[in-house]
């Protein structure tokens, strides 16, 4: 399963859901948490549901309610029925929390039938932090791992998680990082989050080219036109396949060889390894 680009679509507007799906993402998130007014929260749940029901173009994934705010039971037993391919959970607080999910899940999914996986937010509240490297212990019930920059900070009473040139400050860069590791450490999806300058493709498109060159293998959208720029970071060059490409066949050709030069350079077993995933990137 491929996930460079998940794009976000109201709940509430089940007009957008095709149009995202037909967008070139490969997954789309409808949300039931901050994009939906409170007064639309059941609107929104019976529009989710209903697309779920029919025939689906792409991974669909749905974010409920975070666990603290008692919605999200009614959130499960609404779309749980249509089975969607995962679910989002915001303010996400490590495995407990999944474990959490995973009962609310059991009581309104039919006896025996499989779980949805799990796509985590998990550095949303003060307390996420701390408990980042406990998703390795449910890496079986993950979709992948993710993180946010806006709803931490509020939760801090930060001024911004940004410095004047759109970078992170030093918080939000170590949420990030703990999050890629976690993610990594768990065997799971690294998803980058949102870049929110809708208009500015040239920075959304240096900011994906970043999450790539750190580890992330996808990001999340906000706006269908973020969609296109986020799939080409996230899929090799020419060059790029083709380097790769040289480094295993060198080694296919010198079996028992730790060491050797491809263009001049030397590259030994952690480049042979990056180089079947950028191959894999390219399939």
């Amino acid at each position: 399963m491929r996930l460079r680009s998940l794009l976000f679509v109201p709940g509430d507007r089940p007009e957008r859901f095709a149009k995202a799906a037909a967008s070139g993402a490969d997954a789309i998130i409808l949300d039931l948490e901050d994009s939906v007014a409170l007064a639309n929260k059941e609107t929104a749940r019976a529009a989710i549901a209903d697309y779920l029901a029919g025939e689906r173009e792409v991974i669909t994934l749905v974010r409920v309610n975070p666990l603290d705010g008692h919605m999200t039971a009614a959130d499960v037993a609404a779309i749980a029925g249509a089975r969607p391919d995962a679910i989002m959970l915001p303010k996400a607080e490590g495995a407990p929390s999944i474990l959490q999910l995973d009962t609310v899940l059991r009581s309104e999914s039919a006896q025996g039938a499989s779980l949805p996986a799990v796509l985590p937010i998990a550095t949303e509240t003060p307390a996420a932090i701390f408990t980042l490297g406990s998703y390795r212990e449910v890496k079986d019930r993950l979709l992948g791992l993710t993180w946010g920059a806006e709803d931490l900070p509020a939760a801090i009473g930060a001024t911004t998680s940004r410095n004047d040139d759109g970078s992170y400050t030093s918080p939000y860069e170590t949420a990030r990082a703990l999050t890629l590791f976690a993610a990594h450490g768990a065997n799971t999806a690294a998803i980058d989050t949102v870049f929110p300058a809708i208009k500015d493709e040239a920075g959304l498109g240096a900011y994906a080219a970043r999450a790539r060159r750190d580890g992330f293998t996808g990001m999340m959208a906000i706006h269908p036109s973020q969609v296109g720029p986020i799939n080409a970071a996230f899929t090799p060059s020419t060059d790029e396949v083709a380097r790769a490409q040289a480094i295993v066949d060198a080694f296919a050709a010198n079996p028992g060889v730790g060491v050797l030069q491809v263009d001049g350079k030397m590259v030994d077993a952690p480049h042979l390894k990056q180089a079947h995933h950028i191959l894999s990137l390219a399939d």
